[in-house]
């Protein structure tokens, strides 16, 4: 599992003095709820300076008394549209004299927009009937399309923000009383859903009333109005965590209380309307540096605040509290854009499987079974590390489940002599007795049975894979936490199976998942925290281990599940680097040339979420049929999404990742 930090907020305040906190990317965090402790201010190197800001009044012909205001960009804008409000007659879009360009009449309270090719969507809250809606217009004839309305809440909703993602899909958070928070799928880049996905639910501060989004670095920014101001994964796969940016004096610099908030790339705005003041941060190195602060002492409460970057500064929309005139003006300052790491490749799930009955952290570890002769039969073999083992088809609807209990990894293997016939067996690490636990697996009907175990020294059973010699014996290889490894030749005599240890081998620290090539005889085990290292599979060899890949570069530790694609001329391992929720591909022989890594994102047209902080993982170079003509590629999914439940297991056409990363 990734690495990952909680401290106690007050004990984090009076020990830093103030916060100032960095947010890692979504991609590269880990599961769990987590509210992390920031580092004090950094000093900036342009704290001595004081850009300059003019503001002007300006009153637009309608909505002057709006509160919600948003400042656009409309690339290849014929229709003159610069800016956006709601109020209780309607929606508008307006030039930047304040002239209506057009207008939805209702009754709207709060408002956000995106761009796209033909226009915007935007999003608001239906006043009359408690609703989120989200609408498209179109710039070219100036018209609104059909709106989509989200179910009603059984909260207020104080305030929404879009979101859109590396692939554009197109998300809305809602900010509710008593720090209730949602995240809903609403459009994809082509159009509006037929019914909004809920993504999940987000403890939020209980005086959240302001929010912005930074897409680059998938950042969701929210205000505590008398504590600080906060970050949140806004990824759809990120961890429930927050962290903070600053806070309230004594604990940080702001000297009143927290209003609107405004994301620029590389940087942040935040209003303190108590004090009159307008608060910048610049990223530096995954860090939020705080610069000096800009006095609104010509507004009164200056509460909300819209702004856009431009050529010479970033030109600012600030409303204040109750009152009708609004205050535009440009501050001359561009915040250094935050360098993100080269994008990957984001491929889909094709299907998901049916939950695992366990709720938590409970899926673990797949196989694929292909069924000889007749591939749709196939079945894909997934643990409940609380419970058993599941047994899906190839649609993912669970056929079987094998109550076995707290079973970790499994593998199998075909044609194995058992009772005076052959099946194919697949194994099981069992954590509650530290045991192998076998399952003969029927060659027609693809159904498994439990017959039996076989006791192990190991003391903490973790990982475990399986290879088979050329003269078809077949192995199965355990390991426990502390990196010690046992081969075991698995046979038997009539119902009775058995296990005769060959050799063992070690890691120096904890390992996790190993899988074999059985057509070279290469065995491939995974060192969580160090690399991937590969060793001669046969029972009489050597132990010789030498090293495939490190981490670092495409590989963030976690190192956890590994694959292998088999081909007699093109071969490929798989590595899940949970650490940046990412999985890299490497040609499996030597010398194990890097070819490449990939994510996978949610699924909007089927509805299928995205995959993070995996497990193990499987992959099959079988033609099982249909989408999977050239493979399979299973996941472990440790984060359930849209909606949220208990963990699954995803699979993606091996075609797809071929062609995302050019392979063979």
């Amino acid at each position: 599992m990734t690495n990952s930090f909680t401290l106690s907020l007050a004990a984090t305040l009076v020990s830093t003095g103030i916060l100032l906190s960095g947010c890692a990317p979504a991609e590269s965090q880990a599961s769990g709820e987590q509210q992390h402790a920031a580092a004090p201010v950094a000093s900036s190197t342009t704290a001595d300076e004081q850009p300059a800001l003019a503001l002007t009044g300006w009153e637009p012909d309608a909505a002057g008394k709006a509160e919600s205001w948003k400042m656009l960009a409309i690339a290849n804008n014929d229709a003159d549209i610069d800016r956006a409000a709601a109020n209780s007659k309607g929606l508008w879009l307006m030039n930047a004299q304040g002239q209506v360009q057009a207008q939805l009449p209702g009754r709207f309270a709060a408002l956000d927009a995106r761009e796209h090719a033909d226009g915007l969507t935007l999003a608001t809250v239906d006043s009359l009937t408690a609703r989120p809606m989200l609408i498209r217009f179109n710039s070219e004839d100036l018209s609104f399309g059909q709106p989509l309305y989200l179910p009603a809440t059984d909260y207020k909703v104080e305030n929404l923000c879009l979101y859109r993602d590396e692939s554009q899909n197109l998300f809305v958070f809602l900010l509710g009383e008593e720090g209730i928070g949602e995240q809903w799928l609403v459009a994809t880049d082509q159009r509006l859903l037929d019914a909004g996905l809920p993504v999940r639910r987000l403890s939020m501060p209980p005086e959240s009333e302001f929010c912005s989004v930074d897409e680059q670095q998938h950042l969701l920014f929210v205000n505590e109005e008398s504590v600080g101001v906060w970050a949140y994964g806004a990824h759809p796969e990120a961890e429930l965590s927050r962290e903070a940016i600053d806070m309230v004096v004594p604990f940080g610099s702001i000297a009143g209380s927290v209003a609107g908030v405004s994301s620029i790339p590389g940087g942040l705005l935040v209003l303190d309307a108590e004090s009159q003041q307008l608060h910048r941060y610049q990223q530096t190195d995954e860090r939020w540096n705080a610069l000096p602060s800009i006095l609104l002492d010509q507004l009164a409460e200056p509460e909300r605040i819209s702004s856009r970057i431009n050529d010479s500064g970033v030109e600012l929309l600030l409303v204040n509290d109750g009152e009708s005139m609004l205050n535009v003006g440009e501050l001359h300052w561009q915040p250094e854009p935050f360098k993100q790491p080269a994008p990957l490749p984001v491929l889909v799930s094709a299907v998901h499987t049916d939950p695992v009955p366990s709720a938590g952290d409970a899926a673990d570890d797949p196989a694929i079974w292909a069924h000889a002769s007749q591939p749709e039969h196939s079945r894909v073999l997934g643990t409940d590390k609380r419970a058993g083992l599941g047994v899906y088809d190839l649609q993912g609807k669970e056929l079987q489940f094998l109550p076995g209990g707290r079973l970790n990894n499994v593998d199998l293997r075909h044609d194995f002599a058992f009772d005076g016939r052959t099946v194919d067996l697949a194994v099981a690490s069992n954590r509650d007795k530290n045991s192998l636990h076998l399952f003969a697996i029927d060659q027609a009907s693809g159904e498994l049975s439990d017959i039996g175990q076989i006791a192990t020294p190991l003391s903490e059973i973790y990982g475990l894979c399986m290879s088979q010699s050329p003269d078809g014996d077949i192995y199965a290889i355990p390991n426990d936490k502390s990196g010690r490894f046992l081969q075991y030749r698995i046979s038997s005599e009539g119902k009775q199976v058995k296990g005769e240890l060959v050799r063992e081998f070690a890691t120096q620290s904890q390992p996790e998942g190993c899988v074999a090539d059985d057509q070279r005889q290469m065995l491939f085990i995974g060192e969580e925290d160090v690399a991937v290292w590969a060793l001669d599979a046969r029972a009489d060899a050597p132990i010789d281990l030498h090293q495939v890949v490190g981490i670092g570069g495409l590989i963030k530790d976690d190192i956890e599940g590994l694959a292998f694609y088999q081909d007699p001329e093109h071969p490929y391992l798989v590595i899940s680097s949970q650490g940046n929720n990412s999985y890299v591909v490497l040609d499996g022989a030597a010398p194990y040339a890097l070819r490449g890594a990939f994510r996978v994102g949610l699924n909007a047209e089927q509805g299928i979420d995205g995959v993070s902080e995996t497990d193990g993982l499987e992959v099959s170079s079988r033609n099982l049929g249909g989408a999977w003509g050239a493979g399979m590629l299973v996941l472990q999914d440790g984060r359930k999404r849209m909606p949220e439940g208990n963990q699954n297991y995803k699979y993606v056409p091996w075609q797809a990742v071929a062609e995302a990363l050019n392979l063979d």
